[in-house]
């Protein structure tokens, strides 16, 4: 791993559905680009943050989004609480991008920290579950469209 990336993808974060491994793989990526951001002097990381952050969070509403369609199409029965934590999640992170597009207090390293803390957590414990539900169920195509 370089100095550069906080996170890199591995095998063992598969759920074993290709969409929903391209999106988590995709929210690494925008986690390990606001990590980059974290690098550099207070202004620039600031300024990169910026530019970076509302992308990051449009995409983990995509991809909530993406997941809680596929647990309804499929059924999951854990659905309610899976949302549930999607909901925390997305009101955490607004909440800190509030913050910091108002010039509070903001340590963009913790916050790219606990973005990665909790997504890598999310996919291995609640991910798993429901993907391995959907698998066991054998009913292919895996999709949202």
């Amino acid at each position: 791993m370089t100095d550069d990336i906080l996170v890199e993808w591995n095998e063992k974060y598969s759920v074993g559905i290709d969409l929903i491994d391209t999106q988590h793989k995709k929210l690494i990526e925008l986690t390990n680009t606001l990590y980059k951001g974290c690098l550099t002097g207070e202004a620039e990381a600031r300024r990169y943050f910026q530019e970076t952050i509302q992308a990051t969070v449009d995409y983990v509403k995509y991809h909530f989004a993406a997941e809680e369609k596929l647990m309804a199409h499929f059924k999951y029965p854990d659905l309610i609480n899976h949302k549930g934590q999607h909901t925390g999640f997305i009101l955490k992170i607004l909440e800190d991008v509030k913050s910091f597009q108002s010039g509070r207090k903001f340590v963009p390293n913790a916050f790219v920290r606990y973005l990665k803390d909790w997504i890598l957590s999310h996919i291995a414990v609640m991910d798993q579950k429901y993907a391995d539900y959907i698998l066991n169920l054998n009913n292919p195509p895996y999709t949202t469209e």
